[in-house]
């Protein structure tokens, strides 16, 4: 059972998602907090820890960023070919940024890691 600590979600909120997140693991890289399954990041955090980069599917990325401004961020001009969006951690909840953790995450590994984790 999870017992939110407050209204903005941070660091420990993204350490406690992660935890048990089959093949995810936590790197530091050039001072900036990242995870990944094998060699993919599908998580960074800023330095600042306002925001995290994740994975997120290219075709939904426009549709996102259009929808939902606050919320979403473009990524840099060098991550647009990857399938990344930015995001604002203080426009989000535990819950929606548990989603999108597990989305990220579900790129990343094999279809039968995540059916046998998400039970689907």
């Amino acid at each position: 059972m999870t017992f939110y600590r407050g209204n903005v979600v941070d660091l420990t909120d993204i350490r406690e998602i992660t935890a048990d997140l089959p093949r995810s693991y936590e790197v530091l890289v050039r001072d900036r907090i990242k995870f990944r399954v094998g060699q993919i990041v599908y998580l960074a955090v800023a330095a600042d820890e306002q925001t995290i980069g994740l994975g997120f599917p290219r075709e939904e990325r426009a549709a996102a960023l259009a929808a939902e401004p606050d919320k979403f961020l473009p990524p840099r001009p060098s991550d647009e070919r990857f399938q990344w969006i930015e995001l604002n951690l203080a426009a989000v909840d535990y819950d929606e940024l548990r989603e999108l953790i597990l989305d990220a995450w579900s790129l990343c590994v094999p279809k039968k890691v995540r059916r046998e984790y998400l039970g689907d």
